[in-house]
């Protein structure tokens, strides 16, 4: 199951999230991200660094619900930073709103983390380690066995606070009892689906799903009756969401255990180290054996839990917040009966193992076809300018071989690429391209322009569109924001006619003209017309000739006719005279 996810019409080629990656487990396939669940530890950095909130989170929220509204007994472990994080409420009244919500219990994972305390104690004073990593954070964890296997000897076999509180509550209520773990950290989402765990805590909840699903009920803290936590006073396990709290637990309890004569003093040197690089920093001191005969509080998370990745708008600084924790809680052992191992009963061995990604590595000649197609030809045209959020551009060169990233990841190429082709239509473009600013500034100039204006590009760029021509049609455009295509423009001055397109450019707030010289073929359509209207000119002198011509037949035959019909009609009355004779 997909922990993070990108949203990907939101996406927008940034590369944020992978610089942000120390372990580049974001891939980039099709212009798009995508994280690689093999490489990823789920330190949540590529959620907080994404500017357009184009990752979402798998919640657990509407699963945590429905085990209530089934009925089913569901206790709530909420981790210790709700004491840094949800400060606005009062812890009592908090636990009072969170057992309205349906929870027959709830819970302190400090609880849990007293075990956990209790077995690192163990592990401290039995010094078979040669350095002892604490295990509690589960990004660091899975950082180790990722990418430095070779430190798992180093990594304390102790379950995390989360888990071994489960297995606390499942064993006192029963093996069918529902756990809703409630924290900061995305990581321990992965860690409750881990088959190693046996699906102990059945829905991990965030701060803000714990706020929204109360917002919902309409239940309100503030208002909330005062109830008590359904579990004994862990103490000074509650710093562990802080830098510095575990190893705080540690000396506590060890403390303790020395005063009753029952423990030595272990022989470790003990520091913490917080943020993904500086835990990078310290596995490779660790791997060059520059480290010996230490315990180490490692916490992916710069300032620890409180400062998780979903900690984000709340409690303020990591300095503070460590601040309010150590005035809060008193460095006194827990309590709880949970607080050894040994009375606890519990399994909290885990075992780890190497789950390094194992990747195809590409050969010299591989990677230099790879980076001649950015145009690195020679070392020299390597900037390792680390834009495509790789270190290196033989870095990147790698991961394309792996198909984990893409060529048009490299900004500088990708630039060169795009000037060198709005070089090129620029220079070779049979038509007039001018781009101007609001304030009518030439801001680019296609070549061709020199041929018709007498300006070069060079000189154009230092003048105004009015230098040239009437601007009344680039106001037009940049006054009303509506695009001009095919008009007809004559410029006599320039003995010149155009036909133009003019787009208004949103981001630039300026304006784009194509202008086509159509002069020729105005001209040639002149002269067709005046042709064609001689050709008319010339038909209908014809025409009126013809007409002249008829009517003068006309008239000859109508005097023919008039005379052939006189005659005729005097040769009639003869004809009938001289019958009338004869009969007489």
């Amino acid at each position: 199951m997909k922990i993070i996810d990108f949203g990907g019409s939101r996406c927008n080629h940034c590369y944020k999230c992978v610089r942000s990656c120390d372990v580049k487990a974001i891939d980039i396939l099709d212009s798009q991200a995508v994280i690689d669940t093999d490489r990823c530890t789920l330190c949540g950095r590529c959620l907080t660094v994404c500017p357009q909130d184009a990752k979402t989170l798998h919640s657990d929220l509407a699963l945590a619900q429905e085990l209530i509204r089934s009925g089913r007994r569901t206790v709530l472990s909420l981790d210790p930073s709700y004491l840094g994080l949800l400060c606005e409420f009062e812890p009592a009244r908090l636990a009072g709103a969170l057992h309205r919500l349906g929870f027959c219990q709830v819970r302190e994972t400090a609880e849990g983390a007293a075990c956990v305390t209790a077995e690192y104690v163990r592990l401290l004073q039995e010094g078979t380690m040669d350095n002892v990593i604490s295990s509690n954070c589960p990004s660091a964890a899975a950082y180790i066995e990722m990418y430095y296997p070779e430190l798992i000897p180093f990594l304390a076999p102790v379950v995390s606070p989360m888990v071994a509180h489960a297995m606390l509550i499942k064993k006192e209520l029963g093996e069918d009892t529902c756990v809703v773990y409630a924290g900061p950290c995305i990581a321990a989402r992965a860690e409750a689906l881990d088959p190693r765990h046996g699906r102990l805590v059945d829905a991990v909840l965030d701060f803000d799903d714990l706020t929204a699903w109360l917002q919902s009920e309409d239940i309100h803290p503030e208002n909330c009756p005062p109830v008590p936590f359904d579990n004994p006073d862990p103490a000074v396990n509650r710093l562990y969401p802080v830098t510095g709290g575990v190893i705080a637990s540690v000396e506590t309890l060890e403390d303790a255990l020395a005063k009753n004569r029952s423990s030595q003093l272990d022989r470790y040197r003990k520091f913490y180290v917080d943020g993904d690089r500086n835990c990078h920093e310290l596995c490779e001191s660790m791997k060059r054996g520059e480290i010996d005969g230490c315990f180490v509080e490692m916490s992916m998370c710069t300032g620890s839990c409180v400062k998780g990745p979903l900690s984000q708008g709340r409690g303020g600084s990591r300095f503070k917040l460590r601040l309010d924790y150590e005035k809060l809680i008193p460095r006194q052992a827990a309590s709880c009966p949970s607080a050894s191992a040994q009375s606890g009963g519990l399994p909290l061995y885990k075992a780890f193992f190497s789950r390094a990604p194992r990747e195809p590595i590409p050969d010299e000649r591989a990677i230099r076809e790879i980076l001649q197609r950015t145009g690195k030809m020679t070392a020299a045209d390597e900037l390792n300018c680390g834009a495509c959020g790789y270190p290196t551009c033989r870095d990147m060169a790698v991961a394309v071989y792996q198909r984990r990233a893409e060529v048009s990841m490299c900004v500088p190429y990708m630039h060169d690429q795009a000037a060198s082709l709005s070089n090129l239509v620029m220079e070779t473009s049979p038509n007039i391209v001018i781009i101007a600013d609001r304030q009518l500034n030439v801001l680019e100039y296609s070549a061709i322009g020199e041929k018709y204006f007498g300006k070069n590009r060079s000189e154009a760029l230092h003048m105004k569109i009015s230098d040239f021509f009437d601007p009344a049609n680039f106001l037009e455009v940049l006054n009303t924001r509506q695009n001009i295509h095919g008009r007809k423009v004559a410029y006599p001055q320039y003995d010149l006619i155009t036909l133009q397109n003019i787009v208004y450019l949103p981001d630039q707030d300026g304006a784009l003209a194509t202008i086509i010289d159509i002069t020729a073929s105005e001209k040639k359509a002149k002269q067709e017309y005046e042709r064609k209207l001689k050709t008319i000119d010339m038909a209908q002198q014809v025409i009126d000739k013809q007409m002249t011509v008829a009517q003068q037949i006309a008239g000859l035959l109508g005097e023919t006719t008039a005379e052939t019909k006189v005659s005729l009609t005097n040769i009639g009355r003869i004809l009938l005279y001289e019958g009338e004779n004869k009969t007489c």
